[in-house]
């Protein structure tokens, strides 16, 4: 059973079942739509809208600067579709921006047009103004979901990580094992806390543990994606159409269909 799937037409379901939420590719899409924003687009789009606008703002009150504008309001459209690109893997429908058309010729006109339109705005303030807390929340949360990820696998891999001390371990002799808290003087040492995984009972004890707190913490990393998509959902579409409704019966052909009233009750 799906659950959290609202009008948004959202790809990333939030099972009830924790097992079949893992199993799902809910976890995975998400896991890889963060990805992609904090090791590429996010920060790459993030310094070419900024950089842009920046020197089109410094040079606005030369001759350059007409230019300038044109060119960086079409740098922020053209970093605005990398996103909406990249929101057809997390939502079902495409979301498409809504620019205002460039009707008079010349740079003038298309610099005036293009920074009058709200929908630049919009490309500007997620580009820009979101791109920090976004960042740091995407950050954090695919950090986490990658730890409790690593450590599943913690029995294959635990014996190979090897440490050395100056203080205390063996006369610099190196020891084995995952190392989680503090062992100034080796595994067996005094004044140590923590957990220190180098037996295979050890390492498969984090291991379970790893998963239970893996499957807990998918619907973490898919909430996630969720808000991130809504909130660039929200600033990189066009704007709804309040004459939608009447536009379309208008284009169907055949005559208008009577208008529904709503009866109030207690009147005939």
């Amino acid at each position: 059973m799906n659950s959290g799937v609202g009008p948004l037409g959202n790809r990333l379901s939030l099972r009830r079942d924790p097992l079949r939420l893992a199993l799902s590719g809910s976890p995975w899409r998400s896991a890889c739509f963060l990805a992609v924003y904090v090791f590429a687009t996010g920060w790459l789009l993030f310094a070419a809208a900024f950089t842009t606008a920046v020197t089109a703002a410094v040079f606005a009150v030369t001759l350059a600067g007409i230019p300038l504008l044109a060119a960086a309001a079409g740098v922020l459209r053209g970093c605005a579709n990398v996103e909406r690109v990249r929101l057809r893997q997390v939502l079902a429908e495409p979301v498409r921006g809504g620019y205002r058309p460039v009707t008079r010729p010349g740079i003038l006109a298309q610099a005036s047009t293009r920074w009058r339109d709200p929908a630049t705005w919009r490309d500007l303030a997620y580009l820009v103004g979101l791109w920090a807390p976004l960042f740091a929340l995407d950050t954090a949360v695919l950090t986490v979901w990658l730890v409790f990820l690593a450590g599943i696998t913690t029995p294959a891999w635990y014996w190979a990580v090897r440490h050395t001390s100056p203080i205390g371990y063996s006369n610099g002799q190196s020891v084995h094992g995952l190392v989680l808290g503090y062992f100034p003087h080796g595994p067996h040492g005094a004044g140590a806390w923590g957990f220190y995984v180098d037996t295979l009972p050890k390492a498969l004890l984090l291991a379970a543990v790893c998963l239970v707190l893996f499957l807990l913490f998918n619907y973490v990393l898919v909430a996630t994606a969720r808000a991130h998509a809504s909130a660039a959902r929200a600033l990189l579409r066009a704007p709804a159409d309040p004459l939608a409704e009447a536009k379309d019966i208008l284009a169907r052909p055949g005559p208008i269909p009577p208008l529904q009233t709503t009866r109030r009750p207690g009147r005939a």
